[in-house]
């Protein structure tokens, strides 16, 4: 059974920084395709960044300051943000499609991703 787990989320000031993790336990295909969304109350989800096979992609709105990698030998996805700003304020979650995918496709919410983690909230206050 494929779980994934996220954790590192917390408060910041503006301006300030997190590294939140997510951890598929349970999945053995390579490589992995995951992603990060976020979803702030009254918002529709939106896709943050995506990875896979090496390729990345950003939402609009975090490019420059969010990075996105993944570990495939440990099948964890990070997702270092800085420069944070409250409107960055939501719940974050991964998740992970199986087979292939395009990133591009993953942040413009084109999948529908076969696993998601329960979220971690990062509040950033001004």
């Amino acid at each position: 059974q494929v779980k994934l787990v996220e954790s590192g989320g917390g408060s910041v000031q503006n301006g300030g920084s997190l590294r939140l993790s997510c951890v598929a336990s349970g999945y053995t295909d390579r490589p992995a395709c995951m992603g990060w969304f976020r979803q702030a109350p009254g918002n529709e989800r939106e896709g943050v960044a995506a990875a896979y096979n090496g390729t990345t992609h950003y939402a609009d709105s975090v490019k420059g300051r969010f990075s996105v990698s993944l570990d495939a030998a440990k099948n964890t996805l990070y997702l270092q943000m800085t420069s944070l700003k409250p409107e960055d304020t939501a719940i974050y979650s991964c998740a992970l499609e199986r087979g292939q995918c395009i990133p591009y496709q993953m942040v413009r919410g084109l999948y529908r991703p076969d696993y998601w983690g329960q979220g971690t909230q990062v509040t950033v206050s001004s």
